[in-house]
């Protein structure tokens, strides 16, 4: 269920099973897509702080969920 127009349709299925499945591919997705700007914000040198507060969610539950995932900065990155 890769294609976006197929997952729309899915998410307001009639069937439970599918709609169900189509909320677990869209949750997976939107983790992923969080991860990925998680990333862009940080290497842009935003504070745990301005991410925290563009999810809506504390720094520390964002630090906590994000912070082993950084990747390694280069020397010019400081």
């Amino acid at each position: 269920m890769s294609d976006a127009t197929q997952l729309a349709a899915a998410a307001s299925s009639p069937d439970a099973r599918v709609g169900l499945r189509a909320a677990l591919a869209l949750r997976r997705l939107a983790e992923k897509l969080e991860a990925v700007q998680v990333s862009n914000a940080r290497r842009q040198g935003w504070s745990w702080q301005e991410i925290a507060e563009a999810l809506d969610v504390s720094k520390q539950a964002v630090h906590k969920k994000y912070a082993g995932r950084e990747p390694a900065r280069g020397p010019q990155e400081g």
